[in-house]
């Protein structure tokens, strides 16, 4: 039986060891943080989201990011100091930033999304998946017409968008009051509670006997030959046939201890849920101009977002959050900012790589190390599809996902 040794239990490692362990792999997952945590798997907006094709390196994002970090409640936030890793992230987002390089990602980042709705439809656990679609809201007539154009573009991959006035965007989500111009639906969206799907993620590995190591280091690998023999760890030292990279922001740095390059910046988000909000709507959104997401959980509703590049600070930035409470009337007005009061706020880092892309595949550098990182904002909506790619590779089959672009080594 083929042993596999997994370092990270976010979700995406969650999920990569319960595809591992249903094809008959003794799985073992490695996790320095204790079992109840807060990672990005945890307080994200719970989305599913085919519509996002577009990378976050794209055309017009470099003017757009110059313009907003100079506002601290603005959605995105560089903190300025002197870090080569920062400018060389920077120098290499912006040579990504083409429509040349877009247009080749836009159809793989479709399969690759299409995959994980598929595969959260089959995946056998209790999670309480809301297949109702997505809401892109827009304030400005001219944002209206801009997400137009993305629709148009998603139509033609073969996703389902349709563009919508403000009475229609209302008749299609009664139950919530909303000031916008209009909006763009993507019906093939989908909702769910994160914590849930982690919870019953745990509970199915158990159930398979997969080994799950909370509260454990990495320290280091014993290797030869260009292979990985094992993992060194606060709790000794753990032989594998196979080994899979999959913790988050935490990867760069024992990525570079095995002498691979991924680089990656935290890019930290934040969200507020309330309990018992006034308005509870059934589908979740994205307010455009705000960058800000919404969803409902299980009777409460979630506001998450901004774009923080800070460094690795799991810190809360209250003028961040003062971003979001603010933007929240402005496309809802039945909320105000004092409904906020006394809500605590969550953060979270996300992997952002610098062309948008996650890493997923093998390495050219160690024969049995496989890497599934860098997933950004995206991480809980690709983390099926992640998982069974890379059982896949592990169990020698081909991909069902072309892999080129996601290569762990395009920056090596």
């Amino acid at each position: 039986m083929k042993h596999v040794t997994i370092l990270g239990a976010g979700v995406i490692g969650l999920t990569t060891a319960l595809y591992c362990a249903r094809r008959g792999m003794k799985v073992t997952v490695i996790e320095k943080k204790a079992q109840q945590r807060d990672g990005c798997s945890f307080g994200n907006a719970g989305m599913i989201v085919p519509s996002h094709f577009i990378p976050l390196a794209a055309p017009g994002m470099v003017k757009l990011g110059l313009k907003w970090m100079w506002n601290p409640e603005s959605p995105f936030y560089i903190k300025p100091r002197l870090n080569l890793d920062l400018v060389n992230w920077g120098l290499r987002f912006w040579q990504a930033s083409t429509q040349q390089r877009v247009d080749a990602a836009a159809p793989v980042l479709r399969d690759l999304s299409l995959l994980s709705r598929q595969c959260f439809e089959e995946i056998g656990l209790d999670f309480g998946l809301v297949k109702k679609g997505l809401l892109m809201l827009c304030k400005k007539p001219q944002t209206l017409e801009e997400e137009a154009h993305t629709a148009a573009q998603a139509r033609a991959l073969g996703i389902p968008a349709e563009v919508l006035d403000a009475k229609a965007t209302a008749a299609l989500d009664p139950a919530v009051t909303m000031d916008v111009a209009g909006s763009v639906f993507f019906p093939m969206d989908c909702h769910l509670a994160p914590g849930r799907f982690v919870a019953a993620l745990e509970d199915e590995l158990q159930r398979c006997g997969v080994e799950l190591l909370w509260e454990t280091e990495v320290t280091g690998f014993e290797t030869e030959s260009g292979e990985l023999k094992a993992v060194r760890t606060s709790r000794g030292e753990i032989a594998s046939d196979e080994f899979v990279l999959s913790g988050g922001i935490w990867s760069d740095a024992t990525a570079r201890a095995l002498d691979l390059k991924l680089p990656m910046q935290a890019g930290k988000g934040y969200s507020l849920t309330l309990a018992n909000p006034k308005q509870l709507p059934e589908r979740c959104s994205i307010c455009t101009e705000a960058r800000l997401a919404v969803t409902p959980m299980e009777g409460a509703l979630r506001f998450g977002g901004t774009m923080e590049m800070a460094g690795i600070s799991e810190s809360i930035n209250s003028r961040r959050v003062r971003g979001i409470v603010r933007a929240v009337p402005e496309y809802f007005p039945a909320f105000q900012e004092a409904d906020f009061a006394g809500i605590q706020s969550w953060s979270g880092l996300r992997p952002c790589s610098p062309d948008g892309l996650p890493y997923i595949g093998r390495t050219q550098r160690w024969s049995n190390l496989t890497i599934a990182t860098g997933h950004a904002m995206m991480g809980l909506s690709l983390a099926p599809a992640t998982g069974t790619i890379v059982a896949s590779l592990l169990a020698g089959e081909k991909p069902p996902v072309a892999l080129d672009l996601f290569s762990p080594d395009r920056f090596a």
